[in-house]
């Protein structure tokens, strides 16, 4: 087992993305990227981390994880930060120990052709009814399911009265409307129910508080949902605002 690489092969790697395998299965467990000695810092590293714990079950097998570089002589950091996400979203979170996916990987990686051909072919569109735009950010992938998408859409989220006079609300990702939801009623959290676990895994407090709210609601008729799906939204945003919200033609609670 290496355990130091000398200052010339560092040299000649430059940045490179590598991969750390389970010798037992011959399969990938983390992929990493890195310059000089950064692959050999997982054999070293302490903590509670999945990754870590695949380590030291393999030592206290007699086992160490095979190190292999995947690509080298890249050009820049962003080029191995590129390929590092694109090999996590090929092998799938699921099968490794990798935390999150990799850089940009939500606006830059693995997407079904039908989403990018639509995000890239979006046009602005003029929105006519009463809507809340809703920007979802981490709890948006592509190919989600139609019920991760609703669940992620309806809630949780810090709204006040205003909230009642909002007909439609638009899913919105990366500026462009991902579905169109046809509001019914809102419940206060803890009295909502899901039908995914999106929130338990991504947002558990939310759930019991009370200053929180959730809407119930349906797919909304195709007359309206054509008007609006796929289109670009963009514009209604201020640019710089983190603001997940915006009520579009909805009149202030009084």
């Amino acid at each position: 087992m290496t355990n130091s690489i000398p200052h010339d092969v560092a040299r000649h790697l430059g940045y490179y993305v590598y991969l750390l395998v389970d010798p037992r299965t011959e399969k990938v467990f983390y992929v990493g990227k890195g310059q000089g000695e950064r692959i050999l810092d997982h054999l070293t590293a302490k903590g509670e981390s999945q990754r870590a714990a695949t380590v030291n079950t393999l030592r206290s097998e007699g086992l160490e994880p095979r190190l292999d570089i995947l690509a080298h002589k890249l050009p820049d950091e962003e080029t191995a930060l590129r390929i590092e996400a694109a090999v996590i979203d090929l092998c799938g979170l699921g099968e490794l120990t990798n935390k999150m996916r990799g850089w940009r990987s939500i606006q830059c990686g693995r997407v079904p052709l039908d989403e990018l051909v639509s995000y890239y072919a979006a046009q602005p569109v003029t929105i006519i009814d009463q809507v809340l735009l809703i920007r979802l950010a981490r709890l948006f992938r592509h190919g989600m399911s139609a019920d991760e998408l609703y669940d992620a859409t309806r809630g949780i989220w810090r709204l006040g009265p205003r909230r009642n006079h909002v007909q439609y609300a638009f899913a919105v990702f990366e500026g462009v409307v991902r579905e169109v939801y046809k509001i019914k009623s809102w419940q206060q959290a803890p009295e909502a129910k899901f039908k995914t676990n999106i929130h338990k895994q991504n947002q558990p407090k939310l759930l019991r508080a009370k200053n929180r709210w959730v809407f119930t609601g349906v797919v909304a008729g195709e007359t309206v949902r054509s008007l609006y799906k796929g289109q670009s939204v963009a514009a209604y945003f201020r640019t710089g605002s983190r603001n997940p919200f915006k009520y579009v033609n909805v009149k202030s609670a009084t």
